[in-house]
């Protein structure tokens, strides 16, 4: 009678550990940079945000003929167009305005139809600033 015994031996176990020690060494890297990509990420999505409210917003006030008071059709017209003359005033286009750690340049016009170039940006003090850009379209003026 023979006695066989089944199982792993040490090398193969060893092996396995030290492919595994790779792989970590390599994948850990990018799991540690995450944090300051999501906040990129949220500061893109806040940006395209500005940037498609704003674009409605000069839509609803060139039904309008730009007027902020007064109705339309029964339809108060400030429900349909806001004073955009500055990147700072889109922000308050956005159901929910962001937190204050965002701030906006300072950009303006009182040529409705311009197209403003803005920057978002996002400065908790703990982490380094992160920024998108935007264009945004001046309307009620």
């Amino acid at each position: 009678m023979s006695n066989r015994q089944s199982g792993f031996t040490m090398i193969e176990l060893i092996v396995v550990i030290v492919i595994l020690g790779i792989l970590a060494a390599t994948a850990l890297p990018r799991f540690i940079d995450l944090r300051g990509d999501a906040m990129q990420a949220a500061v893109d999505g806040i940006a395209g945000s500005l940037s498609s409210a704003a674009s409605l917003n000069y839509a609803g006030c060139s039904a309008v003929n730009n007027l902020t008071s007064g109705s339309t059709n029964g339809v108060p017209n400030s429900d349909k167009c806001k004073l955009v003359d500055s990147c700072d005033d889109v922000k308050l286009l956005l159901q929910t305005v962001p937190p204050n750690t965002y701030t906006y340049s300072t950009t303006s016009s009182t040529t409705n139809g311009t197209v403003l170039s803005c920057t978002v940006t996002f400065n908790d003090g703990k982490n380094p600033a992160h920024t998108a850009n935007y264009t945004a379209i001046s309307a009620g003026n």
